[in-house]
Parts: C-alpha cells; sequence; structure tokens
C-alpha cells in the first residue's frame, strides 16, 4: 500500500489532480465553519447539541455539520443532489430531455445547464425554509424541541441577505464540485460528501463511547467492521451478462465482431434510494412547522422527528426498498438496452433480439435488486436500531455513512487505480 501511494506522487499529472481535490476539500470544510452573518453566535453551540437525529441530522450529515452551525455552505450539496435526481427523472417522461439525452456531448451540456439552474431555485427555497426554522427555534426539526432562535432580529433585508448568502454559498459548493471532477481525482460531489461523512466518524465513535461505554463500543466497532466488509462485498458484486458482436460492414469499413458484456451491479442504486426516502420523509416535517393542525403537528413529532421510533424506522426501511427498484428502473432501461444492442448489431445468447432480450434483461435486473434493496435497508437500519436500543440517539446515521464512504472510497481507488496502470505503475486494487 505504501509503495501504491508513492506511486501516485512519481506522477505530476496525478500527484497534481490529487493535491487539487485535498485543496477543494479544505478550502469546503472552512466554508462550513464560517457562520453566516446575522446569525446570533451564542445560540449556534447550543444548536449543535440537539442536532442528534431526525431529518435535521441528516441533512447536518450531508453537510458535513454546518447546517447546525448556520455555515455559509450551510445547504451543502443537497440542493444539487436532488436536482441531479429529478432532472434524471425527468428525462424520462420530458420528450425535451429524452432528446438532449440522446444528442450527446451537446446534450449532456444543456441538461447539466439545466441542473444548475434548477439546484439555485432549490437553494433559495432551502435557504428561505431554514431561515425561518432559525427563527422559530426548529422545533419542527430537532428531536428534542427545544427552542433555538438563531436570528432574534428577524427583518426583511436581514432575511434577505441570510437567504442570498446561503444560496450564494450552495452555487459555490456547486462549482467547487464541478471543478473538481475536471481538475481533481472522482466525482466532485461525491467527494465532498464522502470528505463530510468522513470528518464526522471520530466525533461519532467519541460519541457512542461517552453515552454507551467501553464494551457496548466494542461490540459497535465490531458490528461497522462486519458492515464494511459486507458493503465492500456487495459494491463488487455484479451480474455479468454476455453479448456477442457479429461482424459488421459501415461504408468501406470492416468491423470485427467479439464478445462483451453488460455489467449488472447488485447495488446498482447506490446511496440514491436512502436520499429518496430521506426526502420523503422530511416534506410532513416541514409542513408540520407551517400547518396550523395540531393533531397532524402531534402525529409528526411523535413519529417522524425522531430516527429511532418504530413507526419511522419501519416506513423508512420500506421507502428504500420501493425506491430501489424505482431508481433502478430509471436509470437501466431494459428496452433502451436491447434497441442499443440490436443497433451495434449485437444478441445475447439464446435469446432473440427484441422484445425477448427486453424481458430478459428485466427478470435478471429484478432478481438482483431484491437482495440490493435488503441490502441497503439493512445497511441504513441495523446500526440505527442498535444504537436506538442502547439510547444512543446521537448516531443515527452510522450504516448510511458507511455506506458512503465505501461507495466513494472505492470509486476513487478505482480511477487512480487505471491511472496508474495506465502508466505501467502498480495500482492499489490488486
Amino acid at each position: 500500500m505504501l509503495s501504491s501511494l508513492k506511486n501516485v506522487f512519481r506522477v505530476p499529472d496525478l500527484r497534481n489532480k490529487v493535491l487539487f481535490t485535498l485543496l477543494i476539500i479544505a478550502l469546503y470544510q472552512l466554508g462550513a465553519n464560517i457562520p453566516v452573518p446575522g446569525i446570533d453566535f451564542h445560540q449556534i453551540q447550543t444548536l449543535e447539541s440537539q442536532v442528534n437525529g431526525g431529518v435535521f441530522g441528516f441533512l447536518n450529515l450531508f453537510s458535513g455539520g454546518a447546517i447546525a452551525r448556520a455555515a455559509l455552505f450551510g445547504l451543502g450539496v443537497m440542493p444539487y443532489i436532488t436536482s441531479s435526481i429529478i432532472i434524471q427523472l425527468l428525462t424520462t417522461v420530458i420528450p425535451k430531455l429524452e432528446e438532449w439525452r440522446d444528442q450527446g456531448a451537446v446534450g449532456e451540456k444543456k441538461i447539466t445547464q439545466t441542473t444548475r439552474y434548477l439546484t439555485i431555485a432549490l437553494a433559495l427555497m432551502q435557504a428561505t425554509g431554514l431561515a425561518f426554522i432559525f427563527h422559530d427555534g426548529g422545533t419542527g426539526l430537532l428531536t428534542n424541541g427545544k427552542p433555538v432562535d438563531l436570528i432574534p432580529s428577524f427583518t426583511v433585508p436581514r432575511v434577505l441577505f441570510i437567504v442570498l448568502t446561503l444560496t450564494a454559498g450552495t452555487a459555490l459548493v456547486m462549482w467547487m464540485g464541478e471543478l473538481v471532477t475536471q481538475r481533481g481525482i472522482g466525482q466532485g460531489m461525491s467527494i465532498l460528501i464522502f470528505a463530510n461523512v468522513v470528518a464526522s466518524l471520530p466525533s461519532a465513535g467519541r460519541i457512542i463511547l461517552a453515552d454507551a461505554g467501553l464494551l457496548k463500543f466494542i461490540v459497535v466497532f465490531i458490528v461497522a467492521v462486519g458492515i464494511l466488509v459486507a458493503i465492500v462485498f456487495v459494491e463488487q458484486g455484479q451480474r455479468r451478462i454476455p453479448v456477442v458482436f457479429a461482424r459488421r460492414v459501415v461504408g468501406r469499413k470492416m468491423y470485427e465482431g467479439g464478445n462483451s458484456y453488460i455489467p449488472l451491479k447488485v447495488n446498482q442504486a447506490g446511496v440514491i434510494p436512502i436520499i429518496f426516502a430521506s426526502s420523503i420523509l422530511y416534506f410532513p416535517v416541514l409542513l408540520a412547522s407551517i400547518i396550523p393542525w395540531t393533531a397532524f403537528r402531534s402525529f409528526v413529532n411523535n413519529h417522524l422527528v425522531s430516527s429511532t421510533s418504530l413507526f419511522y424506522i419501519s416506513i423508512y426501511g420500506v421507502l428504500i426498498v420501493m425506491f430501489t427498484f424505482f431508481y433502478v428502473q430509471v436509470s437501466f432501461d431494459p428496452h433502451q438496452q436491447s434497441e442499443i444492442i440490436r443497433k451495434q448489431g449485437g444478441y445475447i445468447q439464446g435469446v432473440r433480439p427484441g422484445p425477448n432480450t427486453e424481458r430478459y434483461l428485466g427478470q435478471i435486473l429484478n432478481r438482483i435488486t431484491f437482495p440490493g434493496a435488503l441490502f441497503l435497508a439493512s445497511v441504513a437500519l441495523i446500526p440505527a436500531i442498535l444504537l436506538a436500543l442502547w439510547h444512543v440517539n446521537n448516531v443515527p446515521f452510522a450504516g448510511t455513512t458507511l455506506l458512503i464512504a465505501v461507495g466513494v472510497g472505492l470509486e476513487t481507488l478505482k480511477q487512480i487505480d487505471s491511472q496508474l496502470t495506465m502508466r505501467n505503475y502498480d495500482g492499489f486494487l490488486r
């Protein structure tokens, strides 16, 4: 491993990419610790001590704790992630977006620009909601319900300034993430999320040790190692569907046939279903802080605010399984894939091209998606249930943290490994 790490810094181009990525991460952490002007600094520490679960805790996880600090990058990468998911889903139902997707690089540029505009719009809405939540004490998002007023002087100019500052922070984070994708290592937004969740691991271990004791801390550590091994095993698992391509003549050129395969991962959806499920559970909590309906507010506060309630855990698990199937069907369309194979002169051995290939791909996709969905739900819920039984409510998203850290880490290592191999160096993954 040490020799492989030395190889990274022997290649000037790769060394510059790694150093540039580390610089962007450092700048992001700086922005995640600078409070927004107009916020009562004395109340921020009180708010941080109360963010221990629920929807607010999940958003705080993805922002690296910036949302609890009311920082410049308080919204983090969530508006961009939400915008990307929405655009990806709309691509299957809006003909114009589908046309852009099929145009190649030109269409991708248009889709990227649309995603940016939608990100700014979502950031404006979320920043406005956060401003009102910070003023009324955040009782709709905090599990213990103690009000913390971060904006005591709640005037229109101050609120507009806070909203614009948070939105500008989101735009800057989006730009930084795209810079990492272009000039650094790995996918920019994934790297920033990775940095956020990994930064929270030491404090999470300290909290578990302080609240549960040494024996339970050792048990949690063993469970975490087991989950880590399972995540690596499942993330690497894939079903390879062999495809045979016949010899083709295009114009005056002869293209030789060959064998290839379609890789279908067991965890095809990644961490997206968990984000989907949390977003769905996020809306009732926000509505409860707006709608003056006592019964609805009481139901939300008792069952949806706390991530340790049985109702929350059950609904969360069901939503993860449902959204896994939904997202996989959207991201991998058997009909589109069968058409691509047919147009390229390929076929799957023993399966006729056309509807039979589409049906075959759909059946295999469903078979490997089901265990993948159960795996995602287990990773998200088992650590939360274990910690809830021991009344350790300050680390409710341990499984999600491990899933993100391992997934992004493996993808980044693969990219570094491929670049080292191209330059005749030994890589990490051997």
